[in-house]
């Protein structure tokens, strides 16, 4: 339940943190008590605070991964009573608020559970695995230098729309945490489709989705099964339907892929 927000108001909460000091060594919940908080403050802020109260009894402060604080870098992706990135919907970790708890709750905060993405300490996991699986997606062989009229390449409001739709991806991978077999197929999904509905990324489309797809099964992410807990985790409403077109593309990029491959013998 979201505590009423037409007020400030101070409210105590009990953390129960995943504490873990590197990727080889073991780890534990360790709870801690916050108290008298601002309801208006973030939940980074909150383990600031926190993290203040530790540092000046001697202890290590909780480590955890942030950049913009304005839900747009995907940085800060957090588990929130086993929610990526908390309880509401369409929004980051550093986008959820204490008033989004009631004063006394026991409130579960951990990293995100993948293979690919290895814890490193406490909070933080390595993500990685993203960036090669976008490197193996390659370059656009687009002309660069002075840009274009605007109206030189026609392109339909709807595919422009849905490309548009499609790079809104921060790549947080809360779809991963988020799917019981540690899917990537939302976040490659995203970027393969928003190259392969503009003109600019006709010229490697085939190459690029094979090539990524191929590096995501190598670096170990799930299969999708269906039951979109990807999409309901996406703090930037990156649409299922993604997923369709990333095996529309695949399966046509294969057969003609295959088809060169005879033809050439």
């Amino acid at each position: 339940m979201v505590a009423d927000t037409s007020s400030t108001q101070n409210i105590s909460l009990k953390l129960r943190v995943w504490r873990q000091a590197g990727p080889d060594q073991e780890g534990r919940f360790v709870d801690y008590q916050a108290e008298n908080l601002n309801s208006n403050m973030s939940f980074l802020e909150l383990l600031d605070v926190v993290n203040d109260d530790l540092e000046r009894r001697g202890e290590d402060p909780i480590a955890f991964a942030h950049d913009c604080r304005e839900g747009i870098c995907g940085t800060c992706s957090l588990v929130i009573d086993g929610k990526p990135h908390g309880p509401h919907h369409g929004i980051a970790s550093c986008q959820t608020y204490v008033r989004s708890f009631k004063d006394g709750d026991t409130v579960v905060v951990e990293p995100y559970r993948a293979k690919p993405f290895p814890v490193q300490r406490d909070l933080i996991t390595d993500r990685a695995a993203f960036d090669e699986i976008q490197q193996a997606g390659g370059f656009i062989s687009v002309r660069t230098g002075s840009a274009c009229d605007a109206n030189a390449v026609p392109i339909p409001k709807e595919d422009a729309d849905l490309a548009m739709d499609a790079a809104a991806c921060i790549g947080c991978g809360a779809c991963v945490a988020a799917c019981k077999n540690a899917s990537a197929m939302l976040f490659v999904g995203a970027k393969v489709s928003q190259f392969a509905l503009l003109p600019q990324g006709q010229p490697e489309r085939d190459q690029r989705v094979l090539n990524m797809v191929a590096k995501m099964d190598e670096l170990g992410f799930g299969n999708c099964t269906n039951q979109y807990e990807c999409s309901a985790a996406c703090p930037k409403l990156i649409s299922h339907d993604f997923i369709a077109k990333l095996n529309k593309e695949y399966l046509q990029a294969s057969v003609r892929s295959a088809f060169k491959a005879r033809s050439s013998v």
